[in-house]
């Protein structure tokens, strides 16, 4: 069953961040995911949540997003966007 990671940053140091932008892309491809959201325009319909800048991914499962998370080349990218930017990230079941 495929699924989403759906991203929500706030981005303090852009500078830093494009280290983290041309890095990633090679690592999720090789997890199986694909981007189809990043950045771009967005408009609010209803509620209170005010996204800053929505990335989404599409993988081939949960557990295909999970290695990505737990790849050994992943982790100081990881650790590079926690400093950089405030990050919410949420994985949904897709059809």
């Amino acid at each position: 069953m495929s699924a989403y990671m759906i991203v929500d940053l706030a981005v303090s140091d852009a500078v830093a961040y494009e280290e983290y932008k041309m890095k990633v892309p090679a690592l999720v491809q090789k997890h199986g995911g694909k981007y189809l959201v990043r950045g771009g325009k967005l408009t609010v319909l209803e509620g209170d949540w005010q996204p800053t800048r929505l990335v989404l991914f599409e993988f081939p499962n949960t557990a295909a997003v999970q290695a990505l998370f737990d790849d050994p080349e992943y982790q100081p990218l990881k650790m590079l966007r926690q400093r950089v930017a405030k990050t919410d990230i949420v994985v949904v079941e897709g059809l």
